[in-house]
């Protein structure tokens, strides 16, 4: 985050002047009227999640192009982030959210957080990203929680190749993952065993994987560099992410040509992260040419290097280490994020229950 920046706590921001007062809006924002709106000298506040970061030059050139200014608010993970905006729906401490993905999008929903904008550059998304038919929310990218093996250290000398495969105590013994409380991807390979298996099956699946000796790790980076292979652990398989291997070759010391990490394919959970313009925000076309700019090329292309998942805009060229090494997810596990946020609470409460307790 080299851009220029609120380095607040989210808890800290009450005493910051509110983003929503009169004249603030909740209402549609027309695309048509942005091209005529005056936006220099404007400044306006993104609120993301910890993990999210541009080059420099990305916002300077939105800068250049639209005369706005934007100031980031680091807010804590996607939860946190969401459940402070809830907190102040209405009277937002930010202009436009980045980082609500599909697992927490039905809460942002029902909160009514956000102002409706069908912004022109969802012509170069794929429909499957676009999941909210009110356009409340924009996909801006979208990677997959995978499981993960050490290639040199994998039982038998044959990784898994489904989630089924994992039951094996030999695998199980070798597998290390996230609570699914603390932890995005630890949720995410939760809601991956429960699309496979159903509401009658994925109870007995991770009973199984309790028995054999499953590990459990209260955030990714414990599971990673403590208990996997990668740093030094005696665990050959995480979950962590589809794009795990161009991390590897990428900031490998000393330099490698191939990444000691592969992944399984099969059994992911695809997470797509979205922006969405507050309600009650004071800028709301500023917003608006926010949300469109980080759809634009220039946007998207900084995306998968400095976060790691895949770019939205699919007219977007994406980096080689990207193409040689970050393998294609042809049928990742989704569900609907209503039937998430419903169930939330009952699904971890059940997992707790079956793994730890």
């Amino acid at each position: 985050m080299r851009f220029k920046q609120w380095a607040v706590p989210m808890a800290g921001l009450l005493a910051l002047a509110s983003c929503g007062s009169s004249g603030s809006t909740s209402e549609a924002i027309d695309a048509g009227a942005l091209a005529d709106a005056n936006t220099d000298g404007v400044e306006i506040t993104l609120v993301a999640h910890d993990s999210f970061f541009v080059s420099d030059e990305v916002f300077e050139q939105f800068t250049d192009e639209t005369g706005i200014t934007v100031n980031l608010v680091a807010g804590g993970d996607a939860g946190e982030v969401v459940s402070r905006a809830v907190l102040t729906a209405g009277e937002p401490e930010a202009d436009v959210m980045y980082g609500i993905d599909n697992t927490f999008l039905q809460r942002g929903l029902d909160a009514n957080l956000f102002v409706p904008y069908d912004s022109p550059a969802l012509e170069t998304v794929s429909d499957d990203l676009i999941i909210d038919n009110g356009h409340n929310l924009t996909p801006i990218n979208f990677g997959d929680v995978c499981v993960n093996y050490w290639v040199d250290g994998v039982p038998n000398g044959e990784p898994p190749t489904s989630l089924q495969d994992l039951t094996d105590p030999t695998y199980a013994g070798s597998f290390v993952t996230e609570h699914p409380e603390s932890s995005s991807p630890g949720f995410a390979f939760l809601l991956a065993t429960i699309s496979e298996f159903g509401e009658d099956g994925w109870e007995d699946y991770w009973q199984q994987l309790a028995d054999g000796g499953i590990t459990i790790r209260s955030g990714w980076s414990e599971a990673y560099y403590e208990d996997f292979a990668a740093g030094g652990g005696d665990k050959s398989l995480v979950t962590s992410y589809a794009t795990s291997p161009v991390a590897e070759v990428l900031f490998a010391d000393p330099p490698v040509d191939t990444p000691p990490t592969g992944v399984v394919t099969n059994g992911c959970f695809r997470q797509i992260e979205f922006a969405g313009i507050l309600a009650g925000t004071e800028q709301p076309e500023a917003a608006a040419k926010l949300v469109d700019f980080m759809l634009s090329e220039t946007f998207q292309a900084d995306i998968p290097l400095n976060m790691f998942v895949f770019p939205a805009n699919q007219n977007v060229t994406l980096p080689t280490e990207f193409t040689d090494f970050a393998p294609k997810v042809d049928n990742p596990h989704t569900l609907d994020p209503a039937e998430i946020e419903a169930h939330r609470s009952e699904w971890t409460e059940r997992w707790d229950e079956i793994v730890l307790r």
